[in-house]
């Protein structure tokens, strides 16, 4: 058995985790990161492309954004569509922040080039991921690599290994609440090689259901189909998903030339799980160990990065200057922003999706819902900055004056 020593032992090598530990170790903080995923497992899942305009600047200011700068699609809006209606929204327009388009998978391969070689620092594959000692002073991570075990004490852990992950399991459950919504349907999302027929995102509300038109990069496009929660990829042939698509996005995208090949189909389920504290003990949650978001408003990993940032901060505070009021805090400090986020992100999960129950009444709620976003003014502006996170920046004092709009949709059809 080989013990290590390190002041933060991180668990999961994500976005959360590796940025956590870039900014630890810019401050002179020591960590070790434990991945039970290898590097290429980590490096190609494909997950989120939408930054907000937050996390660009996070990445900015930790030197991670040049190639960023070079390859993100910058989008200024993005076209709203519904009934006989196709409008254009623009967030820079109305706030003055665009979003980027970056996959996820390129922030990971960023933050991976930016860590100094060699060292036993990271390590990928790692199997039997165990912790100790979290509700003490000295908490610890075991686990198995090339049939070796290692165990990494430290002064504290961040919990960065996902919904599946060891580390939320490793609290008492007397000690946490856990809340979750499951919602009745599901998307299927099919990465595309192809350009997108459209040069930004595409929001379709249709009454056969809701499509989105995304990307990843020029020549590749990203599309989602919301379908009945019961349904399975069987029940999706090529040739459904591509007439539902047709008729949903109001454009003839099952033209050959148009349809390119599938590069990968995925059933993607909607949820919102929101666990309370984000920490126990000597243990901190960070991203999606504490919370997932439904795909929407694309917020998970946008949270997850400003969860990975604060307790950042808070460590370097703790270790520079022996204050520990952000670290008590942290959670707190989270879990307002967190809870905004899931607010908008159910509010605009129950506006884009038609349910299979919705009544007449529910429908037109929804059309005048979509009008008035799609006029602009007041509406499109609390729109915007809570789409682009700018709502989550702002000091926790500052007045909400969109709230009474941001709610206006809550229960309906739930």
């Amino acid at each position: 058995m080989r013990t290590l020593r390190t002041k933060v032992a991180v668990v999961g090598a994500g976005p959360a985790g590796l940025f956590l530990a870039h900014e630890l170790r810019a401050h002179g903080v020591d960590s070790v990161i434990v991945e039970r995923c290898t590097r290429e497992h980590v490096e190609r899942r494909v997950r989120a492309g939408l930054l907000e305009e937050g996390t660009v600047r996070l990445l900015r200011g930790s030197g991670l954004a040049d190639r960023l700068d070079r390859q993100c699609l910058v989008h200024d809006g993005f076209q709203l569509r519904f009934e006989t209606t196709s409008q254009r929204i623009s967030t820079a327009a109305l706030i003055g922040e665009p979003t980027y388009i970056y996959g996820q998978q390129e922030v990971v391969k960023d933050l991976l080039a930016a860590r100094p070689p060699g060292g036993d620092s990271l390590y990928f594959g790692a199997q039997d991921v165990r912790l100790a000692g979290i509700a003490g002073a000295s908490p610890s991570v075991a686990f198995t690599t090339g049939g070796e075990q290692v165990v990494v004490e430290a002064d504290f852990i961040a919990g960065c290994d996902g919904y599946h992950g060891v580390s939320r399991a490793s609290i008492p459950p007397a000690a946490l609440t856990f809340h979750s919504r499951r919602y009745p349907f599901n998307w299927i999302g099919l990465l595309v090689s192809a350009a997108p027929f459209a040069p930004e995102l595409v929001y379709s509300v249709h009454p056969r259901g809701f499509a989105l038109q995304s990307m990843r990069t020029p020549e590749i496009s990203r599309l989602y189909l919301q379908t009945d929660g019961r349904d399975e990829l069987s029940d999706w042939p090529e040739s459904r998903i591509w007439d539902e698509l047709a008729q949903r996005l109001y454009v003839d995208v099952s033209r050959t030339r148009e349809r390119g090949a599938i590069l990968e189909q995925v059933r993607v389920p909607l949820r919102s799980t929101v666990a309370e504290p984000m920490q126990f003990g000597r243990l901190f949650l960070v991203g999606d160990a504490a919370h997932i978001f439904p795909p929407t408003a694309a917020k998970g990993l946008n949270v997850a990065l400003e969860d990975a940032s604060a307790l950042a901060d808070a460590l370097v505070t703790w270790y520079r200057r022996g204050e520990d009021g952000p670290l008590e805090g942290y959670s707190a400090t989270r879990l307002r922003a967190v809870w905004r986020a899931q607010d908008f992100s159910a509010w605009l999960t129950w506006l884009f999706h038609p349910a299979a129950d919705a009544t007449p009444f529910d429908h037109r709620r929804r059309i005048a819902s979509l009008t008035r976003l799609a006029e602009g003014g007041s509406s499109a502006i609390a729109f915007a900055d809570e789409y682009v996170g700018r709502s989550r920046r702002r000091p926790p004092s500052r007045p909400h004056l969109t709230a009474p709009r941001i709610h206006e949709l809550d229960g309906m059809e739930g």
